[in-house]
């Protein structure tokens, strides 16, 4: 009887440690008990390494992780999970209006089908939060300053390249994206910066992140908040998508060290 008693106690010991390590687990949509039921090695994965050692890591704050988690879920179209990633992004420190900049900046970086989708489950986090239209965006603010020199720079850059090629996207990146959407003042530029790098690491877009990452240095995100960004994402979009950015951040590193 000791025998069968040890090693049950041990399971409960172990599985009330692992709940506590991740916050609100009722929260998710599949508790600890399904995941076990299925893959008792990933329950355990999540609490100890995710939750238990990346999202404490401390180059990278709470609020910054899910900035970055929310932008490789919606840039992934794996909508379902935003209905607690959102929750928890709110309790670390992300404003209603910071969620919602985050998907309206999405819906030109990885589409509008999966900005889409991503409303139904952050509008019940919303919901059951009280949080209404006083807490979201204006439709049109007041932009924050425009950088001439540089969007000048990167608009003569991009019409010589493809001017001739798809006139209509050139224009709409400069008139929709760099003197609109990256002037909306819900999100901070280095806030936009991170979730735009982030949603590019999550896809893939490895020809899109040396210009996206160096923008998002200029607007403040350093190199060990960008490494720790690297480092997250490789769990919620895979090991490849992170090892194939790290050549660009290094790059990027190197040269901008001088």
């Amino acid at each position: 009887m000791k025998r069968f008693i040890a090693p049950v106690l041990g399971f409960i010991i172990m599985a009330t440690t692992a709940h506590a390590q991740q916050p609100n687990p009722e929260g998710r949509r599949f508790s600890p008990d399904q995941v076990r039921s299925v893959a008792p090695a990933l329950e355990q994965h999540t609490q100890d390494r995710l939750y238990g050692d990346v999202w404490k890591r401390p180059g990278l704050n709470p609020r910054d992780r899910s900035l970055v988690t929310i932008a490789a879920l919606l840039a992934r179209g794996e909508a379902g999970a935003l209905n607690y990633y959102a929750d928890q992004a709110l309790e670390n420190g992300v404003k209603p209006a910071e969620i919602s900049e985050t998907i309206t900046h999405l819906a030109y970086y990885s589409g509008w089908g999966k900005a889409m989708v991503a409303i139904g489950p952050v509008s019940e986090v919303f919901a059951k939060r009280g949080i209404g239209a006083d807490q979201l965006p204006e439709t049109t603010p007041t932009p924050l300053p425009l950088d001439e020199a540089a969007e000048s720079a990167r608009s003569t850059n991009v019409g010589n390249q493809f001017g001739k090629v798809a006139p209509g996207l050139v224009q709409y990146t400069t008139d929709y994206l760099f003197r609109d959407l990256w002037l909306r003042p819900d999100l901070a530029p280095r806030d936009r910066s991170l979730v735009t790098v982030a949603a590019l690491i999550s896809v893939g877009q490895v020809e899109q992140i040396t210009f996206h990452l160096n923008k998002a240095m200029d607007n403040g995100l350093t190199e060990e908040q960008t490494a720790e960004a690297i480092t997250h994402l490789a769990f919620y979009a895979g090991w490849p998508n992170a090892m194939s950015a790290l050549p660009v951040a290094k790059a990027i590193f190197e040269k901008r060290r001088g």
